[in-house]
């Protein structure tokens, strides 16, 4: 081809994409979705741009507005604070804005990792956990077999027999649950600060347990082959669109085989955007004293203890 003719089409493709665009970063409080659907559409019809493209995940969805001119943009932001619920998202038509319906796409896809990930073996030994699992053989089990999560395998019955310290005070477990990435995001903060809580209040805690495929009522076959007085049990809980990585802690006193759910006392909501994991911990250390105190948990603490 004639290098004329070459350099005129050249020049004439660039004149009608016009100049280069520049990487738009932070995100601004008002959003406009209009132009930045645009530029998502060319990025994604030319197969270039990609690096102007802002991370629709990487910023608080109540912080941003949606709404072409909103006639009150400070009252929205503020209603926008006040809720975790996806409001004041604008539309196209009956339809969402293409910048929401991303943003809806990649939670939910966020959801579904938390769900279907593992914690890594070496994240539990980090933190010196004794390893076990339940009578679940893979995730998919655990997901379609309730029951199975809520008992220790024949194997991890052996493993904390024979590793971990028995008849002692405070029991700690970590389960993974519904959410791995709940347990990779505040674990570690949560039981810093609930060793020190206990030792602050005096309470001796024995070998700590991670379990693998764990739901809630594991904590009472734990209870069964350990002994401890208390059961501390921090799960993964089950992911949302607000969050992925809630935790909740579980407490029960002398957990067994005829312990129900209103036996046991909660702490949920555990995560940055909730419950702090380090003032949680240290919340939770404070009840567990409480419960050993009353000899009770769940609903006969609140009514008065054991009775």
């Amino acid at each position: 081809m004639d290098k004329a003719l070459v350099d005129l089409i050249v020049q004439e493709v660039s004149r009608r994409i016009g100049p280069a665009a520049t990487p738009r970063s932070p995100v601004p409080e008002i959003w406009d979705a209009e132009e930045d659907c645009q530029r998502w559409r060319f990025s994604v019809l030319s197969n270039s741009g990609n690096d102007c493209l802002s991370d629709i995940t990487a910023y608080d969805i109540k912080e941003k507005t949606f709404v072409r001119d909103p006639a009150d943009p400070e009252y929205l932001r503020q209603l926008k604070k006040s809720t975790p619920a996806r409001i004041g998202l604008g539309r196209a038509g009956p339809r969402y804005l293409t910048i929401p319906w991303l943003r809806f796409r990649a939670d939910h896809a966020q959801a579904m990792d938390a769900v279907f990930s593992d914690v890594p073996a070496a994240f539990a030994e980090e933190l010196g956990l004794v390893c076990a699992q339940t009578e679940c053989s893979s995730k998919e089990e655990y997901l379609q077999r309730p029951d199975l999560g809520r008992r220790l395998s024949g194997q991890a019955r052996a493993v904390l027999e024979g590793r971990c310290e028995h008849g002692m005070q405070v029991q700690v477990v970590v389960a993974d649950g519904l959410s791995s990435s709940a347990i990779l995001g505040n674990a570690r903060d949560f039981l810093s600060s609930l060793r020190q809580g206990l030792s602050h209040e005096g309470l001796r805690e024995g070998t700590p347990v991670f379990v693998r495929y764990g739901r809630v009522a594991v904590m009472n076959d734990i209870g069964e082959v350990l002994r401890p007085e208390v059961v501390v049990e921090i799960i993964g809980e089950r992911p949302g669109l607000v969050t992925a990585r809630s935790m909740s802690s579980y407490m029960c006193y002398r957990p067994g085989a005829k312990t129900v759910e209103s036996d046991m006392s909660m702490v949920a909501n555990i995560h940055s955007g909730g419950f702090p994991p380090v003032e949680a911990g240290a919340h939770v250390a404070s009840m567990v004293k409480q419960i050993i105190t009353a000899r009770a948990s769940g609903i006969k603490l609140t009514t008065g203890g054991a009775g």
